[in-house]
């Protein structure tokens, strides 16, 4: 697991350890990173099963209730079939694109 900062955002690339591995290492340091938006990139990986995905579901839904973004930039993954409450896409780019709506989103109140 690679741990960058920049700015207000954490962005945790996987190295080799599962998916589940991954899940449980940022569950055991996330005080540290509670106060961050998440980015979460699965690009290393070959493939991204959805089951992958769905195990971010319960840390996504956390993060999220607390007013902080949670994206998970892979683009092996079937997006028609992510849950709703999940914010998955292809590109380091659309995830930054996607904390600044939701920071503007989270200004006005929405």
């Amino acid at each position: 697991m690679i741990i960058d900062r920049d700015g207000n955002t954490t962005i945790i690339t996987q190295e080799t350890a599962s998916v589940k591995t991954l899940v449980s290492n940022i569950e055991a340091a996330y005080d540290t990173h509670k106060n961050y938006h998440l980015i979460i990139k699965l690009s290393s990986l070959e493939q991204v099963a959805l089951e992958e995905v769905v195990e971010f579901l319960r840390l996504s839904n956390n993060h999220r209730a607390d007013k902080k973004s949670f994206v998970i930039v892979s683009e092996k993954v079937d997006l028609d079939l992510v849950p709703v409450e999940m914010v998955v896409v292809p590109t380091l780019q659309e995830a930054y694109d996607i904390i600044e709506m939701e920071d503007i989103e989270r200004d006005l109140g929405f």
